[in-house]
């Protein structure tokens, strides 16, 4: 296959997925810039919430990532109506384990987040805004699921229409809630709720026409639910390990006071956001990678992941320096506080410095989700967490406060806790025994 078509292949999935993926991020990117302008209180306890729900919401990333693979290697061995069985199963699970954690989090709010060491104002914007966020949880699984199910059915372009639409919706109703009406941080949240269940509502009309039209039932397989539960497993251990590295450096970054772990939530705020935009190419990955195993083309997915790979550097070379560019003046964005300015134009050039490096880790990333490859994607990452928190106790230690503690603190993750997955990344890539992993 000519090098032009496999290009032309990737950039049909890559770049309507970056759409899509940037979605989630510009939801808290819109939150983040609304609430800034409350004060620095409202920030950081928003901060400190939208870091406990996005842990919820990524440690069930797999009803994405899972998904993707298992659709995408069904419709490369010719068998659709199977593919959309295991998407059907994937949305069953996503409901039940939304309304389950929507009703934890919403009674479990103010000790998960005074767990963090949070007092005072912060705790109580904090809890405001986790508990009115609980309602759109569920919705945000569904979302997380279905998108999987279109990604592996090699259709990138319906996620990109849908969040769109979706993210166009949340900053007008934030902004209703939130100034409008003076419901402060429990409007941003109640905005993303509603935006987000809006979303999930379009997804199960376009999945539950296609499984009826293809023969498939739409009631609950629970052997089939059962099925996409453990593969999910390893998967669930890959993303706590990541989930823990990130709840682990805020707590280092709480410790520093109140200003640090503002700038550091619009920090991670904009590292999330370059995090999807260079996922798009991981996305591409798990969908294609999946389906020309599925149909046994080694060969094809050999130069699809040089290929992802190359690119995956570049375009973070290219983010960087754009990152870069803009640090001095990115703060003016979501807060008039120059103390957080300070901090959080320290943390930007670190995490500038850092973005080659991480094109290459979520593209094989991806890869090796789109191979099935989840048992040594979940033991890798527990070794990579296992170097990472000797960093963040030296930075916890000796780093300080103020602009440069929160510089030792991003280099700690984006240099240190990066290059550790990009070397058990690599290594894998450069075996053969990943393209077997997840056969069926």
């Amino acid at each position: 296959m000519p090098q032009t078509s496999i290009s032309r292949q990737i950039l049909q999935l890559a770049v309507p997925a970056f759409g899509a993926l940037i979605a989630e991020p510009l939801f808290l990117l819109a939150d983040s810039a609304i609430v800034g302008h409350l004060g620095v209180d409202q920030l950081a306890g928003v901060g400190l919430a939208a870091t406990l729900l996005q842990t919820a919401v990524g440690l069930l990333v797999f009803l994405a990532y899972s998904t993707t693979p298992a659709v995408a290697r069904l419709l490369g061995a010719g068998r659709l109506a199977d593919a959309l069985a295991v998407g059907r199963d994937g949305l069953w699970l996503a409901a039940l384990l939304g309304v389950g954690l929507a009703i934890a989090g919403y009674l479990l709010a103010a000790p998960a987040l005074g767990s963090f060491g949070a007092s005072g104002p912060v705790l109580g914007f904090g809890v405001e805004y986790l508990r009115f966020s609980m309602p759109g949880l569920p919705a945000m699984l569904l979302v997380l699921a279905a998108t999987g199910v279109l990604r592996g059915l090699q259709d990138t372009r319906t996620p990109l229409l849908v969040a769109g639409v979706g993210f166009m919706v949340n900053i007008a109703l934030n902004a209703l809630l939130v100034f409008g009406l003076g419901l402060s941080v429990a409007g941003s949240a109640l905005g993303t709720s509603i935006a987000q269940w809006g979303m999930a509502a379009v997804y199960l009309i376009i999945v539950g026409r296609a499984v009826r039209r293809h023969g498939v039932g739409l009631a609950p397989d629970w052997a089939g639910i059962r099925a996409v539960s453990r593969v999910g497993s390893w998967l669930m251990l890959r993303t706590l390990s990541l989930r823990i590295a990130i709840l682990a450096t805020v707590l280092v970054a709480t410790a520093q006071g109140a200003v640090n772990l503002a700038a550091h939530q619009l920090a991670m705020t904009i590292f999330t956001f370059l995090a999807f935009a260079l996922d798009a190419l991981a996305i591409a990955a798990q969908a294609l990678v999946g389906k020309e195993l599925g149909a046994a083309n080694v060969l094809r997915v050999r130069m699809l992941t040089g290929t992802m790979v190359r690119w995956g550097v570049v375009f973070g070379a290219g983010t960087g320096i754009l990152l870069l560019a803009l640090s001095p003046w990115a703060g003016w964005l979501f807060t008039p506080d120059r103390q957080v300015h300070a901090a959080l134009s320290a943390a930007l050039v670190v995490l500038a410095l850092g973005q080659p490096l991480a094109g290459l880790v979520f593209v094989l990333d991806g890869v090796l989700i789109g191979a099935g490859d989840a048992r040594y994607l979940a033991l890798a990452g527990v070794a990579n967490l296992l170097v990472y928190l000797p960093l963040l106790f030296w930075v916890s230690a000796a780093a300080g406060t103020g602009p440069i503690g929160l510089g030792w603190l991003w280099a700690a993750f984006a240099l240190g806790y990066m290059a550790a997955r990009a070397v058990t990344l690599g290594l894998r890539a450069l075996s053969t025994r990943w393209m077997r992993a997840g056969a069926t």
